[in-house]
């Protein structure tokens, strides 16, 4: 059965934006250091008020911030 990951650019999107650090998106978007860190690391969803929240401080469209990724069985991705 194929399934779905929740990807993200949110790394490289900070360091594009003047290496912002995680503690410095995480006091613009109102959560912790650590719940960036867990999305960054794909370990934590978030919710989309605040999916919509970061891709706003980054003038990004949400779509360019998070991806949901076919997996296939055998391990590939296609976007």
């Amino acid at each position: 059965m194929d399934e779905r990951r929740l990807n993200n650019n949110i790394r490289r999107l900070r360091f594009d934006h003047d290496e912002m650090t995680q503690q410095q998106l995480a006091d613009a978007v109102g959560v912790t250091r650590q719940t960036i860190a867990a999305i960054e690391k794909g370990k934590y969803s978030p919710s989309l008020e605040l999916a919509f929240r970061m891709a706003l401080i980054f003038g990004l469209p949400l779509e360019k911030v998070f991806s949901y990724d076919l997996i296939h069985e055998k391990g590939q991705e296609e976007e």
